[in-house]
């Protein structure tokens, strides 16, 4: 059956009319006759979006544990099998105990099934871009996605908004409820934030338009430059103008699109080739690149044997507008030797805009006969013939003038020896060779008596020409072994350039694979790279690839190499030489090692979360064993004496098995919420709703239920908000008060419960005047099911403090524990202040008398991808 397609309805930010458009494509093909059904859509109490569930046929959903929204029921939607279905919110967490964690798995499963699926994504869910998002927004989003999964849907469509329009919206009711109307658009949906997201949003599916115009232009094979989009290649050569090019690019790439240079806008190349200049100094190289990171581009190194042809192909293999190329640095009279690159880009380049640019280097020289890497080129050759053939001529000629008629047959045979050095070490051994045997005719014609003939009258001269055609042969063979393995030496060393880059591009990397595959087609210049799987059945998957028009099998590859027993990597390009080869075996050892990694470190990660959750298990039942029973067992044992018909209870023993059910229950009660919260935190399902908390909303509720007398309040009027989610914060401060007084002895000082600024910091301490605890253990504290030597049985299951620092971490803050001066525990709070208005005098409040309405600590954020948290029941 062939997989379905994916259709997805892309936002920046909640409200933009995602799950609208979703629905009204479905009912566009409803209306062409195709059987669509609604497999799961959010409507979140929209009218004109529920409204459009009409007509449609409605799957039920699966029950939710503990109540809320049921989740999608996936077996029932297969059973069903439509052809296409919508299933809204890709990024979704399913309820722990359905068949998948998350949601897109569940669409993955229909796609495999054959069914096409309509779904939405707001831009903050993909994964990349978790950590920019909660730049923007202050908000980490826990509900992630995959890129890949995103990058493989057949379709994504944008539905845009503008910030003032889609604050107006909320603004009308549109999008949240009443209640978190104010606190969203002084949050979230602060106009900043949108215009950011939106950015994000366009951006993203602008370099997903610009994969699929890149597939198209393989597909089609079309080789000139389409101008989509600007795109500014800077050829460098390692030299010291490498800087003033780099900068004279950014500027021409920034005004293109009138901003900062984007990575797929500059790109800086260097081609390492057979006539290139000597290599540049490493220092020198990395200052160009770090530079170039600076300034928003990417590096890429390549090997050609023509440095005009290389830079022209990579400057059409990335669809590039504009080269920036630096004014040559040979001087005058090094010209006739050829035009120079820049002449020959311009020359050759078509529709490509090529700048020249002056630079403080230009006519300072370079070197003609650089270190070389591969073998002789044709031009090296074509030089090395010339000189064999007109060297021995031209200095045949000059030894005839009449201020040479005194120089000896000696001198001359040493002159004609030169030449024929000078054509071994510009064309190898064949040109010296040549050079040899004509340096002998001509010795022997015009310089061995009797002249002008083949003859020769003295044995001693004869001698002399044997010995010399000797030497010449076996001087042109030694220069041209010297050069060759000057030749070998330099290629190596190329190729340690390149592996050497290689490494350091897959180390820094996110995405190690694709990195490599970048790497090996930019090296070799080819105009695809695929990693091939060899399935069971024998057929050929492709697991990555990179450039247009890639292999789906080994036949079509122009050049293959094996990474495993199931995996090949697949060239299309051109056909690699034996030396390019070697190298390539390395790019494939290098990729066996980046999926062994990858393998290893899934492995490792999967192990980890294993061994937590045993961890987890293990002491829970621990706790049900113990700690459980052990306020259901004083609970049944005072309900049955209360029921007891024999025997007759006075009022205040009635009265104590009453207060010793409600204490039970309260513990019970307590120890059920402090299991919930652990398990949110391990399961990373914590999601707080930020925003600006003064302590007075937070510290009265913390002290209900504690005596007043155990409890010194000091908390100042004047104290900025910190930054928080009241009721993760209410939350944990709680546990904190409520363990330091389960740890304070009675006859000792009150705990004392006091608040101060610092720089741009809040610190709120809880002090205990207790036993204390080892230095060595006020880490071990903090772990969950952890209880030190002086904590008795039954009074908990060790989970108080670690979920007190799991909501405090949530919140971006720190709870550690250190000494109290006398003797004792105190636990400090460290929390980020903002610059709101600081907290409302009045608000220190002494622990007497104390009231507070616990929901007057609810956030009513409107920050997406949250949910309600759990209160602390006062």
């Amino acid at each position: 059956m062939a997989r379905g397609k994916l259709r997805i309805y892309l936002g920046a930010a909640p409200g933009v009319g995602k799950t609208f458009a979703a629905l009204s494509e479905a009912h566009r093909r409803r209306e062409r006759g195709t059987d669509v059904v609604a497999g799961l859509v959010e409507t979140r109490d929209r009218p004109r979006t529920a409204e459009l569930l009409d007509g449609l046929e409605v799957m039920p959903r699966l029950p939710r544990p503990g109540g809320g929204p049921g989740e999608l029921d996936l077996d029932a939607l297969l059973r069903r099998a439509p052809r296409v279905a919508v299933v809204d919110d890709l990024a979704h967490t399913n309820a722990p105990g359905t068949r998948n964690a998350k949601r897109w798995q569940d669409v993955d499963e229909l796609l495999n099934a054959g069914t096409d699926v309509i779904t939405t994504l707001n831009i903050q869910h993909v994964e990349s871009l978790n950590d920019v998002v909660q730049q923007i927004t202050g908000v980490r989003q826990h509900e992630t996605i995959p890129d890949e999964i995103v990058r493989r849907a057949d379709q994504i469509e944008l539905c845009d908004m503008s910030p003032h329009a889609l604050r107006r919206r909320m603004s009308h009711g549109n999008i949240y409820p009443a209640e978190k109307i104010d606190a969203a658009l002084s949050s979230y949906f602060r106009e900043g934030n949108l215009t950011a997201l939106r950015e994000l949003a366009l951006l993203w599916v602008a370099d997903r338009v610009d994969e699929g115009l890149a597939l198209y232009r393989g597909e089609h094979k079309i080789r000139q430059t389409w101008e989509a989009r600007e795109r500014v290649v800077v050829a460098l050569t390692g030299g010291p103008e490498g800087e003033t090019l780099i900068r004279r690019a950014a500027r021409v790439a920034a005004r293109s699109r009138g901003g900062r240079p984007q990575p797929s806008h500059l790109m800086a190349v260097h081609v390492v080739a057979s006539d290139a200049p000597a290599h540049p100094l490493p220092d020198v190289i990395a200052e160009q690149r770090r530079l170039l990171a600076e300034l928003g581009g990417t590096y890429h190194q390549v090997i050609g044997d023509d440095i005009p042809t290389a830079l022209l192909e990579f400057a059409r293999g990335v669809n590039a507008t504009q080269i920036v190329l630096g004014s040559s640095r040979r001087r005058v009279w090094q010209y006739m030797f050829g035009p120079g690159v820049g002449a020959t880009v311009a020359r050759e380049s078509g529709d490509i805009d090529v700048h020249i640019v002056t630079h403080e280097e230009v006519g300072r020289g370079r070197n003609l006969l650089p270190p070389l890497a591969g073998t002789l080129g044709r031009a090296r050759q074509a030089w090395g013939w010339t000189i064999g053939m007109l060297g021995p001529a031209l200095l045949a000629g000059a030894l005839q003038l009449p201020v040479t008629q005194s120089v000896g047959l000696t001198t001359h045979m040493l002159l004609f020896l030169v030449a024929t050095i000078a054509a071994a070490m510009a064309g190898g051994l064949w040109p010296a060779l040549l050079c040899a045997v004509w340096s002998t005719l001509l010795l022997d014609l015009l310089f061995t008596p009797p002249l002008y003939g083949l003859a020769i009258d003295r044995p001693d001269n004869g001698l002399a020409l044997a010995v010399f055609v000797l030497v010449g042969v076996l001087v042109a063979f030694v220069v041209d072994v010297a050069k060759r393995r000057s030749l070998q030496a330099n290629r190596s060393k190329a190729e340690a350039s390149t592996l050497s880059l290689l490494a350091s591009s897959v180390i820094d990397g996110q995405e190690p694979l694709p990195a490599l595959l970048r790497r090996i087609r930019e090296t070799f210049g080819q105009r695809s790279v695929a990693l091939l799987r060899q399935e069971d059945s024998g057929e050929w998957t492709r697991l990555e690839c990179v450039g247009e028009a890639p292999c789906e099998s080994p036949d079509q590859a122009d050049a293959l190499v094996s990474v495993s027993d199931s995996l090949a990597l697949a060239l299309r390009g051109h056909v690699l030489p034996a030396a390019d080869r070697r190298i390539l075996g390395a790019f494939a050892t290098h990729i066996g090692i980046a999926l062994e990694r990858q393998r290893l470190a899934h492995d490792a990660a999967e192990a980890k979360r294993q061994a937590a959750r045993n961890k987890i298990r293990t002491a829970l039942l621990a706790a049900v064993s113990h700690d459980l029973r052990t306020p259901l067992t004083s609970i049944k044992a005072s309900v049955s004496s209360l029921r007891a018909v024999d025997i007759e209870l006075a009022e205040e023993d009635r009265a104590e098995l009453l207060e010793n059910i409600e204490e039970s229950t309260d513990r019970l009660n307590s120890l059920v919420d402090n299991l919930l919260d652990m398990s949110r935190l391990q399961t990373d399902t914590v999601q707080p709703k930020i925003r600006a908390v003064g302590l007075e909303e937070v510290v009265p509720a913390t002290l209900i239920g504690i005596p007043a007398h155990t409890v010194h309040v000091d908390v100042p009027d004047n104290l900025p908000r910190v930054r928080a989610d009241a009721g993760l914060l209410e939350r944990a401060v709680a546990n904190v008060v409520q363990n330091a007084a389960r740890h304070n002895p009675p006859g000792r000082p009150p705990i004392r419960l006091s608040a101060s600024a610092l720089g741009d910091t809040v610190e709120l301490r809880v002090a205990d005047h207790g036993p204390g605890v080892a230095d060595e253990h006020k880490d071990r504290i903090f772990e969950a099911f952890q209880r030190l030597g002086d904590a008795p049985r039954g009074t908990g299951i060790g989970l108080g403090l670690a979920v007190a620092r799991g909501f405090t971490e949530a919140m971006d803050g720190t709870l550690t524990a250190e000494d109290t001066p006398g003797g004792g525990l105190t636990m400090v709070f460290t929390l980020h202040s903002t610059a709101a208005e600081p907290a409302r005098s009045g608000s220190a409040a002494a622990p007497a008398g104390l009231s507070a309405d616990p929901g007057s600590a609810a956030d009513s954020s409107g920050a997406p991808g949250g949910s309600s948290t759990p209160r602390r029941e006062v």
